[in-house]
């Protein structure tokens, strides 16, 4: 799904008057969350999940076919685990596809 479907499952969802409200909305969502995991805060929704910002330690390795090495710096990267509600709900869907 691209983002000009997303925004017309939302006016749908969300009962919008105009795509242009939905896609504020979406917008305004998604700048929330950047702002918050850029302050290293987490946001729970009970029931649909929890993004967080979390460290991913740097990694040593070599480049497949060559003798070089490389090292990568520790940084903070985004994370999304889904909540019980949601799982549920995508399993549910699942089992009726089949």
């Amino acid at each position: 799904m691209n983002k000009s479907e997303f925004v017309d499952l939302v006016k749908q969802v969300g009962e919008f008057e105009t795509k242009k409200e939905a896609e504020k909305a979406i917008s305004a969502f998604t700048a929330a969350v950047e702002k918050a995991l850029s302050k290293k805060e987490s946001i729970e929704l009970v029931g649909f999940g929890k993004f967080e910002t979390v460290l991913q330690k740097g990694k040593e390795g070599t480049v497949p076919g060559t003798t070089k090495k490389y090292k990568t710096q520790d940084k903070f990267v985004p994370k999304f685990k889904a909540g019980k509600g949601l799982k549920d709900a995508v399993a549910a869907a699942k089992k009726g596809k089949k």
